[in-house]
C-alpha cells in the first residue's frame, strides 16, 4: 500500500488519484485523510461506488445498499451490482432477500463463481450444510481448474459446511487468502476445546466487524475462564 501510494502521489491531481487515496487512507486507518478525501468525491458512478465500497469494508451494509440501489435505477445494465447488493444483505443476515437480489444476476449469469458461492451461502444459513454442499457442487463443475480463488473458496466453505472436517489440512495455508479463514479456524478450535490456540490465532487481531468482535469477546472470556479453574484456591 506504500508503494501505491507513492505511485499515486507522484501523477497529477484527479477524481482517480482521489478514489486511490480515499481507499488507501481506509487501508492505513487514517479517519483525518479519509474524510479529507472524501468530501472531494462528487456524484458521478465511479465516485459513489468507490464510497459503496468504503461503506461496505467498514461494515455499513445499509449504507452501501443505499448507493448500490440508487445507482441501479439510474444505470439498469449494471446488473453486477446485484451481486453487491446482495452481500451487503447477507452481511445484515437477510438471507432470503439476499437470494431475491443474486437471483437477478443469476438469471444472466448463472455460472458466476462469487454468485453461486454467495447462493451457497445463503443457502447454508436459510437450510443447512447439505443444501449448501450441492449449491457448491455447481461451482465445482463450472470452474476452470486453474482458477486457484474459485478452488480455495470451495475448499474453504467445503469445511464449513461439513461443521469443521478437514479444518486443519484447509483453513491455515488459507489465512492469508480468505479472509474468513482465520475466524473459521478459530471457530474450529473452540469446538475442540483448544482454547489457547484459538486464543494464539486472534490475539494480535484487531476486529473490525461485529462477528469479530464477538468472536474475539468469546475467546477472551473462554481464556479467562479456564485460566481461573486452573489457579489454585
Amino acid at each position: 500500500y506504500k508503494e501505491a501510494e507513492e505511485c499515486s502521489t507522484k501523477g497529477p491531481k484527479s477524481k482517480l488519484q482521489n478514489r486511490l487515496m480515499f481507499h488507501l487512507s481506509h487501508k492505513f486507518n487514517d479517519e483525518k485523510k479519509l474524510m479529507s478525501f472524501h468530501k472531494n468525491l462528487q456524484d458521478i458512478v465511479e465516485d459513489q461506488l468507490s464510497l459503496a465500497s468504503i461503506h461496505y469494508l467498514r461494515s455499513h451494509y445499509q449504507e452501501a445498499i443505499d448507493i448500490y440501489k440508487r445507482v441501479l435505477l439510474e444505470n439498469r445494465e449494471f446488473l453486477a451490482l446485484n451481486v453487491y447488493v446482495a452481500l451487503c444483505y447477507y452481511r445484515l443476515d437477510y438471507y432470503d432477500v439476499s437470494q431475491e437480489v443474486l437471483a437477478v444476476y443469476l438469471q444472466r449469469f448463472p455460472d458466476s463463481t462469487v454468485a453461486i458461492n454467495l447462493k451457497a451461502c445463503n443457502h447454508f444459513r436459510l437450510y443447512n450444510g447439505k443444501a449448501a454442499e450441492t449449491e457448491l457442487k455447481n461451482l465445482s463443475d463450472v470452474c476452470s481448474p486453474s482458477f486457484r480463488f474459485a478452488s480455495d473458496l470451495i475448499k474453504h466453505n467445503l469445511v464449513v459446511f461439513r461443521g469443521g472436517e478437514s479444518a486443519l489440512q484447509v483453513l491455515p495455508p488459507l489465512i492469508d487468502v480468505i479472509p474468513e479463514a482465520r475466524l473459521n479456524l478459530v471457530i474450529y478450535y473452540l469446538r475442540q476445546d483448544d482454547i489457547q490456540e484459538a486464543y494464539n490465532h486472534f490475539k494480535d487481531i484487531s476486529p473490525t466487524t461485529p462477528q469479530e468482535y464477538i468472536l474475539k469477546g468469546v475467546v477472551n472470556a473462554a481464556l479467562g475462564q479456564e485460566q481461573g479453574l486452573k489457579r489454585p484456591h
